[in-house]
């Protein structure tokens, strides 16, 4: 009895944990009669009819909820508060009828529109298609696993009632039918299922009210079971739809394999995760250590304060500097218009110097007066000039001294922390594997700049984190010590201030399949300088345009290859696998790269025996 008890309690306790997976995203309650969405979430029938009508789409046709022990008053949710309690009626009644009906609609119109559903938790709209919501095939697992989880968590000691006997004497339920979908007690059981006839035959389920369909049918095709997976739509498809041109080529394999297939991967992925309980605990600890540490660690928060606190302090420093250049400017014109003053004020009538020359005037003696005036004349001169041509001698209105502080108005409201740099672009026309690989990328355009970068490759095969990691300067990258004929995966990413950035896309490099075999071209041996020129490298040769390239040209094309220019390397092989490539520049003439054998070599280039032939 007590491990029955035990028992009970974990079943219960392990009932209750899943509750959030049960849960419809758009009502935030268990799920009622949920339909499966093109993007594989479950939501209610009614919830979705709902989200529906508020996108603007017409009222579906909706069946009415089952009335199950779950519907009962007091545990209702609030939604189901605001609608009249429905009738017991087939569940699937509106996926056959289509939701894309509405009265007043006529059948000769067109086509109806295509229906968009904001789903919650993808964040985005998925296509329900013309027929909208009867495209949507009931989730009947889901409709199990909520009843078992109701029956188990809260309803276990609710009673299902006989739907046939009179209500004054109507007894609980004992059995219940699928296909008359009713609950009976034993005596109506065998009232309308009698010995004998068909109804006998009848599947005998638990007593409930929701009661659904024993098995998916398809939506377009009434009555006509999922019998098909395609893989390649990942839809199930009956035996009709399976003959539609849409499914033509592709990957069609029986319910009950794809069935037995998604199984085996869902229970050996289970295995693994209830298998490595122990490092998910491990990081569960690490995550809640580094959320510990986000409300410890205040480093940025004081980097940002002082950051704040220097630029303040500067601002501060300029504007005092700034204040005294405005005082002692204000000081220096204040002087001199306080001079200028004091020089105007001596003009007046009784003021000094024109008391001064009224009493010089007086002077009757040419040679003391002539003497002593001179001076008093260069000043009354000055002062008649001044009067004339009056202006003041500082600007009192300081409107030179105006600050432009635009830019940096705008630095400072462009003012954020620095962002680590975006995922690099590969640039698959320079990057290529040989002898080496080589990997060329730049950086998007509003990318912030990069410090260095790191560079991973590995082989296929590989985990990511598994390679081998190089950090380089610029944006191309060159590596060696490769193994022969493998793939390698290779991607990028940036380093700042602020850190690493993401990666780059991945891109797959295959190794040549033998060594590769390094080699120069030899100028001296069949080269018609005329039409060819070999590069300073001794790697690479270029077409000289004229006549004589002209004519080279239509003698290759009419299959003179005698006259045809040939370019041999300075390299002679004797044994072994090697591997060379060569890239050809559009709109060149035809080029054929090979292997030649000396003594052939010898005789296209006319050369005697005992000379020693090209290598």
């Amino acid at each position: 009895a007590v491990a029955f008890s035990e028992c009970s309690v974990q079943l219960v306790s392990n009932m209750k944990s899943m509750e959030q997976e049960l849960l419809c995203p758009v009502c935030k309650d268990i799920v009622k009669q949920p339909i499966v969405l093109p993007c594989l979430h479950s939501v209610c029938l009614m919830c979705a009819s709902e989200v529906l009508v508020q996108s603007g789409y017409p009222q579906p046709e909706l069946p009415p909820e089952p009335n199950s022990p779950a519907s009962t008053p007091n545990m209702r949710s609030p939604r189901q508060l605001r609608r009249p309690m429905p009738k017991s009626d087939r569940v699937d009644r509106l996926l056959r009828s289509g939701s894309g009906t509405y009265p007043g609609r006529r059948r000769k119109e067109g086509p109806p529109l295509v229906m968009l559903f904001h789903c919650a938790p993808c964040g985005r709209d998925v296509e329900l298609g013309e027929r909208g919501l009867a495209e949507c095939m009931r989730n009947l697992t889901l409709e199990r696993i909520v009843e078992r989880y109701r029956h188990t968590v809260s309803l276990g000691s609710v009673a299902v009632m006989c739907q046939f006997c009179k209500p004054p004497q109507a007894l609980e339920a004992t059995k219940g039918c699928a296909d008359c979908r009713a609950s009976f007690c034993n005596e109506c059981f065998k009232l309308y299922h009698p010995w004998g006839t068909p109804r006998a035959q009848h599947e005998h389920v638990q007593p409930t009210l929701n009661f659904r369909p024993k098995v998916l049918t398809c939506p377009e095709h009434d009555q006509e079971r999922l019998q098909f997976y395609c893989k390649s739509c990942q839809m199930l498809l009956c035996s009709l739809c399976k003959l539609r041109r849409i499914h033509a080529g592709h990957k069609i394999a029986p319910v009950t394999q794809a069935y037995q297939t998604l199984k085996d991967k869902i229970t050996k992925e289970l295995n693994y995760i209830l298998s490595n309980q122990d490092m998910v605990m491990t990081q569960i600890t690490q995550l809640e250590n580094a959320i510990t540490q986000t409300g410890v660690r205040v480093s940025a928060k004081e980097q940002l304060s002082h950051c704040v606190r220097e630029i303040m302090a500067l601002l501060t420093e300029r504007q005092t500097m700034l204040a005294q250049a405005l005082e002692s400017s204000r000081q220096r014109r204040a002087e001199a218009l306080a001079n200028q003053v004091a020089e105007k004020r001596s003009l007046l009538e009784h003021a000094g110097l024109m008391a001064f020359t009224q009493e010089l005037l007086k002077e009757n003696d040419p040679s003391s007066f002539v003497h002593a005036a001179r001076i008093t004349h260069n000043r009354l001169a000055q002062s008649v000039e001044s009067v004339q041509r009056f202006s003041l001698s500082a600007d009192p209105s300081f409107r030179h001294f105006q600050l432009d502080v635009s830019r940096m108005l705008k630095l400072l409201t462009d003012l954020n922390f620095i962002q680590a740099p975006l995922a690099p672009v590969i640039d698959t026309q320079r990057t290529l594997a040989y002898d080496q690989l080589f990997l060329c990328w730049r950086l998007p355009q509003d990318s912030t700049p990069a410090w260095h970068y790191s560079v991973e490759f590995r082989r296929r095969g590989v985990v990511p984190g598994g390679g081998r990691l190089e950090e380089v300067t610029g944006t191309c990258a060159v590596i060696d010590r490769l193994e022969m004929d493998s793939v390698y995966v290779l991607r990028v990413r940036g380093c700042n201030k602020a850190g690493f950035g993401d990666y780059s896309e991945e891109v797959y490099l295959h190794t040549p399949p033998a060594p590769v075999l390094n080699f120069y071209l030899d100028s001296r041996w069949g080269l018609h300088a005329d039409r060819l020129v070999v590069s300073k490298e001794q790697r690479c040769a270029r077409s000289v345009p004229g006549l004589s390239l002209l004519q080279a040209a239509d003698r290759a094309l009419t299959s003179c290859h005698l006259t045809a220019d040939l370019l041999v390397g300075d390299v002679a092989i004797t044994q072994g696998r090697h591997y060379w490539a060569c890239s050809v520049e559009p709109g060149s003439y035809l080029v054929k790269v090979g292997v030649g054998l000396e003594s052939k070599l010898q005789e296209w280039f006319h050369l005697p025996e005992d000379m020693a032939s090209p290598r």
